[in-house]
């Protein structure tokens, strides 16, 4: 899981307040009931001792943000009076929160968010496309590309003095509309730094336009025969193929980590297990994917200040680090923090899936004489 969704709360000092609640607006009465939910949370804040600005800022965001279809949750992170990140969760939480203290409580929605995949579907027919995806941190992609709609776009029928010029000026014109739709697409997906395209609509027009697109996409595309761009169109085919696709390359990713870290402990290679070592590798900017049990309820602490990098055991180790203010905090969250802000990876996994000790293991960027090994 690429954490960069993190970076605005690992960047800047606390305190935080963190909530995550049922944002959904499906009923007549779902904007009070949002209402309700957000004073039940602010008073759980203010008793933690949270700030009014910081309060009025997280309340002016649950009650305007702007709806998203279906059911879903809401995760806000705010500090000295701003708010910093707000994100919507379609995967229901275990509960609900409002939490105050040195760092942000964000293992709630990371462990509802899930997995990411930066994606973009194309649905295409002969004279343009609807696309509609979304990056690694979660901010959505949608639209429509346009060819050129000239004439003739239909092929003429056979017969007649000028059927075969018309039927060779409808091929152009599609493979016209197909280039410049290919290299839209291109140059969308690599901005948005795109793992897989998906395609659908007309069979004929999405060969086309694979045929056009550049080389590196032609090889990271999986085809859909549902889905298009007729009005009136069932959306919902086209939606659970979408879903489908990336879930499964969701855990194929995760399968992918799991296979290189048991490799590399049985080699005792680059990978760590065990949260001293984990916290002496984030300390050094080593870890390039962390392995943690996804439990909620776990009670570990760490000690931090008010760096990433100052993450230690002990607050005798911390203050050895260069904290001046050291603080005990959710072990969860200071391993978020320090992962974040060193462009780390996480994947959460299961005790079925894994076993480490002490809950938590690491891939680690390089390994040398001084790396601690348990």
């Amino acid at each position: 899981m690429n954490l960069s969704l993190l970076r605005p709360l690992a960047e800047r000092p606390g305190p935080w307040a963190s909530i995550v609640l049922d944002a959904t607006h499906e009923t007549e009465d779902a904007a009070k009931a949002i209402e309700l939910r957000w004073r039940a949370a602010r008073e759980e804040l203010a008793a933690q001792g949270a700030d009014e600005p910081t309060l009025a800022a997280l309340e002016n965001t649950v009650l305007n943000h702007r709806p998203v279809p279906g059911r879903y949750w809401l995760a806000a992170f705010a500090t000295r009076g701003e708010v910093a990140l707000t994100l919507p969760i379609v995967a229901t939480p275990r509960d609900h929160v409002a939490a105050f203290g040195p760092l942000p409580h964000a293992m709630p929605m990371i462990a509802g968010y899930g997995e990411q995949v930066a994606w973009l579907r194309i649905v295409v027919n002969r004279v343009g496309a609807d696309f509609e995806g979304a990056t690694l941190g979660g901010s959505p992609r949608h639209g429509q590309i346009s060819g050129h709609n000239d004439y003739p776009i239909h092929r003429a029928k056979a017969g007649g003095w000028s059927g075969a010029r018309y039927q060779r000026a409808a091929q152009m014109t599609w493979q016209r509309n197909a280039q410049e739709i290919a290299d839209a697409v291109g140059d969308m997906a690599t901005s948005m730094a795109a793992e897989v395209l998906i395609l659908a609509g007309d069979p004929q027009a999405r060969h086309m336009l694979i045929e056009h697109l550049p080389e590196w996409w032609q090889k990271r595309y999986i085809e859909s025969d549902v889905g298009s761009r007729a009005p009136g169109a069932d959306p919902e085919p086209l939606d659970d193929f979408t879903l489908q696709s990336i879930a499964r390359l969701a855990d194929q990713h995760i399968a992918d980590v799991l296979e290189r870290f048991e490799i590399q402990r049985a080699h005792n290679a680059a990978a760590e297990v065990g949260l001293p070592a984990l916290v002496t590798a984030l300390q050094r900017s080593q870890v390039k994917t962390a392995l943690l049990i996804n439990d909620l309820s776990s009670t570990a602490r760490l000690w931090v200040g008010e760096r990433p990098f100052e993450i230690a055991i002990t607050e005798e180790e911390v203050r050895a680090l260069g904290a001046e203010n050291p603080q005990q905090v959710r072990a969860d969250a200071a391993l978020l923090r320090a992962l974040a802000a060193t462009d780390a990876d996480l994947v959460l996994v299961t005790p079925d899936e894994i076993d480490l000790g002490g809950g938590v293991g690491a891939l680690l960027r390089y390994a040398d004489a001084s790396t601690r090994h348990l």
